[in-house]
């Protein structure tokens, strides 16, 4: 029945700020309106939708105005650098490179939007570890590294 997320919404302050905002990510413009913009996050299979108002005010919940974008793990070990050179800062905690969260089997970086929007860049990893604690991308290998040495 359900095949994927096909569209998701955000609230921004001013629509021409985040098209050029979101271009820079490369996601392709599709369609304008008076308020509203749609982007192409795939092309025919999913789109992120900006809608222009005072909604943008409402205080940060992840519940309410974060989005995940996928990426492969080689583009997410470039992200950093990748948004950059975009004049984009990642989060302070994020550091130098991707964050593991170990239990899912996942990395990413978080970063915001112009109207403090939450977005993510996030990569599924080929195997998870046995642990709660988040590490970064760089630990995660050698502890993957160690773990293949010792099955060995």
């Amino acid at each position: 029945m359900i095949k994927g997320l096909y569209e998701a919404h955000l609230p921004v302050r001013n629509l021409e700020v985040s098209i050029s905002f979101y271009e820079s990510l490369g996601l392709k413009l599709y369609k304008r309106g008076n308020d509203i913009a749609f982007f192409w996050i795939k092309e025919n299979e999913s789109w992120l939708g900006l809608w222009e108002g005072t909604e943008y005010k409402v205080n940060y919940h992840p519940s309410l105005r974060h989005i995940a974008f996928q990426v492969s793990l080689h583009d997410l070990e470039n992200a950093i650098h990748w948004l950059n050179q975009k004049g984009i800062s990642a989060r302070k905690d994020f550091g130098m490179e991707p964050i593991v969260f170990p239990e899912l089997a996942h990395a990413a970086v978080y970063f915001n939007d112009p109207d403090g929007n939450s977005l993510e860049l996030i990569a599924q990893l080929p195997v998870g570890l046995p642990s709660e604690k988040k590490v970064y991308l760089s630990e995660w290998k050698k502890q993957i590294q160690a773990s293949s040495l010792h099955k060995g």
